[in-house]
C-alpha cells in the first residue's frame, strides 16, 4: 500500500519538475538577452527562441517582470529609446501570445501602424504604457490572464498559424 503512494508521489514530483520553467531558469535566460543591441532582434536570439517555446506556461513568470525598470543596453529604434528588463519581458510575452493593445493599453489603433520592420508590435505602445504607468500595465495584463475571455481571444493577427477552412 505505501509503495504505490510513494511511486505516485515521486511521479508527481519528477513530472513538476521536467515540465515546469522556474522564475531562475527564465532569469537566466533573459540575462543573456540584455547584450541584444536592437529590439528588433531579440526574438531571433536563442535564449528567446527558448522561452518563447515554454508557451503560455510562462507568462505568468513573466508577468511579474513586467515592472522591472532595471535599463538595459537595448536600444529601440521604433520608440527612441533604451528597453528596461520589465518591457524585454513584455515583448516575448507579446511574441508568445499575442495581446489585446486596446484593452490592455487603453488606446485604439485603427490605423494598424506599427514599428517599420520590426516583429514586437507590442513596442508600438511602449511609450504609453510607460507613461500610464508600467504597474497599470501589468495589473490589466494579470487580469486578461486569469480571465475567461482570454479564452476565446482570438486575433486575425497571430503568433500562430491559423489554419483556414
Amino acid at each position: 500500500m505505501k509503495r504505490p503512494a510513494i511511486i505516485l508521489i515521486y511521479l508527481t514530483l519528477l513530472t513538476s519538475l521536467s515540465f515546469g520553467q522556474s522564475q531562475s531558469q527564465v532569469d537566466s535566460l533573459l540575462t543573456a538577452l540584455y547584450d541584444t543591441k536592437k529590439s528588433k532582434d531579440i526574438s531571433t536570439q536563442k535564449e528567446a527562441t527558448q522561452i518563447i517555446s515554454f508557451g503560455d506556461k510562462v507568462l505568468p513568470l513573466l508577468t511579474k517582470l513586467f515592472s522591472d525598470n532595471t535599463p538595459t543596453e537595448i536600444n529601440s529604434e521604433c520608440q527612441g529609446l533604451k528597453l528596461t528588463k520589465g518591457e524585454v519581458a513584455i515583448i516575448l510575452a507579446d511574441r508568445i501570445e499575442i495581446m489585446p493593445y486596446a484593452l490592455l493599453t487603453h488606446i485604439q489603433n485603427c490605423s494598424l501602424e506599427f514599428c517599420n520592420d520590426n516583429p514586437n508590435l507590442i513596442e508600438y505602445y511602449l511609450n504609453a504604457i510607460r507613461r500610464d504607468g508600467v504597474e497599470k500595465f501589468q495589473n490589466r495584463y494579470t487580469d486578461w490572464l486569469d480571465s475567461k475571455d482570454r479564452k476565446q481571444w482570438n486575433p486575425y493577427l497571430t503568433n500562430n498559424k491559423i489554419k483556414l477552412k
